[in-house]
């Protein structure tokens, strides 16, 4: 029987397991039920409905209930099978469950699980949630090494027996297929591993037929640049081949998910006229900012919750970008016009402050360390000093703190910040702000400064592309400053010219602050009283309004309130005291009356 260039025994099935252990203490429960929520979402049976929860006995299991169990848990274990040859399946129930009976039988525990079967992607697979809790009411214990090997091992062997050994010609035709990949196939990888520590390796096999495959395949790396002959029958590996053809196949996957999201927006055609920009990357010195209109956001990675966006940029490009793990960027409206930044891995200038007091306080950073040392800071500015500390101690454990709550800095503390922002870079490689949840139809007559009035002071649209969002930006751009001369805040020449008054920007936002304001005054019956740069907000967080500039949060006190800029963090403080410094770009929060949690 021709053996697998994969390595796996002759006729051996693949599946591929994923696995990730969850912790549950803290926002864990709360994300955990999202999950389970997420995974039962639309469009993922064959026939496009909802996804359906189902049990060891059960069809048609109850996610509430199950969550409700696990309440006193502190962990959770996530799973993702999916056969090769899954799609010759009617169902996956039937594999799955003598799956989970099998675990239970190496576990010797009953396990509570739920599970859910997707069809929406090339690969059948499913999902399942496991208890972290045995059937004694211990926290369960799943060795690493049977994660990683033992839980395959035994799908693979269940498939196997399911759909029976491959043959020869199935094994043969797949083996062909990668032959012209732009990715890291399986015959890749067995050339890596016979491979010598220079990089050396022939193209025979002990089967002829997979000596072909092979040679077969070293003829497209040598066409691709990754594999030469050096004679003798001796072929030499590029060092970076594995990685750069995994890089490859990422690209193609995503070009591919690319043309499904746009082919169901009625956008297919749009792709072809584009150039692709597949992702921002902080690590690149091309990386730069995207502005553009939002398509999608969509799920890149399920188990590890790594999200994308597809945004119809400015520049007449579609672009792919990874925003990494999902709770990192709030939700966003469909349509929104967003600025997508990089997020490149530097130590903060809060860093050689901490580090600049902590050597004049014997390597110690604490507040009353930094307000010695300048007098002019305040100490909420400094607390938030404190605040980067602790978070740096939490991610990294790189850290400690005192019992009085000071920070031992040591002289390699710049290195320590720059490894978090390296971590943090990873988890979000890209920050996502919304500059508009207006169209552009909206944005040439809306009273508040808009998108669109930022541009126009800002270069008026240089840049823009003729295709695209870019051409339908320039449009409105036209049209804004036709209203803008209608209401007095631009003029026209005899040429037609228009030019905009340079403090435009300030009496939008006045007009409009004028109008919320006095439309919240009525209602609540308070006076509005604005609040000014260095200055301390203080009171309870009523609710929160949108203006052209974006989400401000109303702070009343007892006789008046006040706006201040939003922040998505205190959505779950609504109805709280809180107080904070008024700064550029934003305010430092404390919440609570007292010494409460502080956010940036």
């Amino acid at each position: 029987m021709l053996s697998s260039a994969s390595g796996r025994p002759a006729g051996q099935r693949r599946v591929v397991v994923k696995a990730r252990y969850i912790k549950l203490a803290g926002k864990g429960l709360g994300a955990a039920a999202a999950h389970l929520k997420y995974i039962q979402r639309d469009g993922v049976t064959r026939e496009g409905q909802a996804g359906q929860l189902y049990g060891p006995e059960t069809e048609q299991a109850d996610g509430k209930a199950f969550m409700e169990r696990s309440a006193s848990d502190t962990n959770q274990f996530r799973f993702i099978v999916a056969p090769e040859d899954g799609q010759q399946y009617d169902d996956l129930k039937p594999v799955t469950r003598k799956l989970m009976t099998q675990m239970e039988a190496d576990l010797e525990t009953k396990l509570d699980w739920v599970a859910v079967d997707h069809y929406n992607t090339g690969h059948p697979h499913t999902h399942i949630v496991i208890r972290g809790i045995d059937d004694r009411g211990q926290p369960l214990v799943i060795g690493r090494e049977y994660i990683s090997q033992a839980i395959r091992a035994r799908a693979e062997a269940q498939v196997t027996l399911d759909l029976g050994p491959r043959s020869d010609l199935e094994i043969s035709a797949r083996l062909k297929e990668e032959i012209d990949k732009p990715a890291f196939t399986s015959i890749d990888r067995q050339l890596v591993h016979d491979a010598g520590s220079d990089g050396r390796v022939t193209p025979g096999h002990q089967n002829p037929e997979i000596s072909a495959l092979r040679m077969g395949r070293l003829a497209k790396l040598k066409e691709m640049g990754f594999a030469e002959n050096v004679g003798q029958g001796i072929w030499s590996l590029r060092g970076d081949m594995e990685a750069t053809l995994r890089r490859l196949g990422e690209r193609g996957d995503i070009i591919k998910a690319m043309h499904r999201d746009l082919q169901e927006r009625g956008l297919g055609q749009a792709l072809a006229e584009t150039v692709i920009h597949t992702s921002v990357d902080a690590r690149s010195s091309a990386a730069r900012p995207i502005t553009g209109r939002l398509i999608k956001r969509g799920l890149a990675d399920e188990l590890n919750d790594r999200h994308y966006l597809l945004v119809d940029g400015t520049d007449g490009r579609i672009h792919y970008v990874d925003i990494g793990v999902g709770d990192r960027t709030p939700m966003l409206v469909s349509q929104a016009i967003v600025l997508v930044q990089p997020k490149a891995p530097e130590v903060r200038q809060a860093d050689r402050t901490i580090l600049d007091v902590a050597n004049r306080n014997d390597g110690i950073y604490d507040v009353a360390a930094h307000l010695k040392t300048d007098p002019t800071a305040q100490q909420m500015f400094a607390e938030t000093h404190i605040r980067r500390l602790e978070a740096i101690r939490r991610s990294t454990g790189s850290l400690e703190r005192n019992a009085d709550g000071g920070f031992p800095i040591s002289a390699n503390y710049l290195d320590k910040a720059l490894a978090y922002e390296r971590r943090e870079a990873k988890v979000q490689p890209a920050t996502v702000s919304v500059l508009s949840d207006q169209s552009l139809d909206a944005q040439t007559r809306r009273i508040g400064v808009t998108w669109l009035d930022q541009e126009l002071t800002q270069g008026g649209g240089a840049g823009f592309s003729d295709t695209g969002f870019g051409r339908e930006a320039t449009d409105a751009l036209t049209m804004r400053r036709q209203w803008l001369v209608s209401q007095g805040l631009a003029s026209q020449d005899a040429a037609g010219n228009i030019s905009v008054k340079p403090d435009v920007l300030t009496v939008l936002h006045r007009r409009e602050l004028a109008n919320v304001a006095e439309t919240l005054s009525l209602e609540k019956g308070l006076a509005y009283v604005g609040v000014q740069s260095g200055q301390v907000v203080e009171g309870k967080l009523t609710g929160s309004v949108t203006l052209g500039i974006g989400k401000f949060g109303v702070v009343e006190r007892a006789k008046d309130f006040t706006l201040v800029p939003w922040r998505p963090v205190l959505e779950k403080h609504i109805d709280k005291t809180v107080s904070g410094l008024m700064r550029e770009g934003g305010i430092n929060w404390t919440i609570g009356r007292s010494r409460g949690p502080s956010v940036e």
